[in-house]
């Protein structure tokens, strides 16, 4: 495999070569993403690996956390752990696969793997269902704390009350996910109706150059060529 990296010398990257090569070839035959995207995304998780030691086989997860207040600016813990949650069941490591799959997930344009991505990030009970109380506490992130306590407090009710009237298209109390994705599907913008979950066009630029990926520069710049 060619040196795509001038921090990794040789005998690195005959290492990365063996340890991913396999699975770089496995992703790329049923993945949307390049060869090239897939292998700089491994690559950049193959560091974070490294200064786990010698015998560390895997990123940790408060690694991962770092990057996501560093590419994201997101420090809520709950939207990273329910997020990684909807890609790995492991509760302390992020597999390579995970890794992976969550940038495909970042960089998919598939209406319908978000939805589902996102309906579970949502559903903190793990329900299958998503209350009123958890639309609730979703919506006292939309408004910030403020002199007037009793505003804020009729502003979330409001809200909640909204949303609910908005999603809960059968009307038995409880927003399941054929409610939300029959309501995303006409209106895809409403897909992070509970909160942030996605990077922006600006995010991704970022995440982009940081990784090198070609396919998200392209997408990023309209006039890439």
């Amino acid at each position: 495999m060619e040196n795509l990296d001038s921090t990794v010398d040789s005998t690195e990257n005959s290492k990365f070569s063996a340890l991913y090569g396999g699975l770089i070839k496995e992703i790329a035959a049923t993945s949307k993403m390049s060869t090239l995207d897939i292998t700089c995304l491994l690559c950049v998780y193959y560091k974070f690996v490294r200064f786990n030691g010698p015998g560390a086989k895997q990123m940790k997860k408060n690694q991962f956390y770092q990057i996501y207040l560093v590419l994201f600016n997101v420090a809520n813990v709950q939207v990273i752990e329910r997020s990684l949650l909807a890609i790995t069941k492991d509760t302390k490591y992020v597999s390579p696969r995970a890794w992976v799959d969550l940038f495909e997930l970042y960089t998919t344009e598939d209406l319908e793997r978000r939805m589902k991505f996102a309906f579970e990030v949502y559903d903190t009970k793990n329900t299958g269902v998503i209350d009123r109380e958890q639309v609730g506490v979703a919506c006292e992130k939309f408004f910030h704390e403020g002199d007037d306590e009793d505003e804020l407090i009729e502003l979330r009710a409001d809200m909640t009350e909204f949303i609910m009237k908005k999603f809960d298209v059968d009307k038995d109390g409880v927003i399941s996910f054929e409610d939300y994705s029959s309501v995303v599907s006409q209106q895809p913008v409403l897909v992070e109706f509970l909160g942030w979950l996605f990077p922006s066009n600006e995010e991704r630029d970022l995440m982009a150059h940081v990784i090198n990926m070609d396919s998200m520069l392209n997408y990023c710049n309209p006039d890439a060529k």
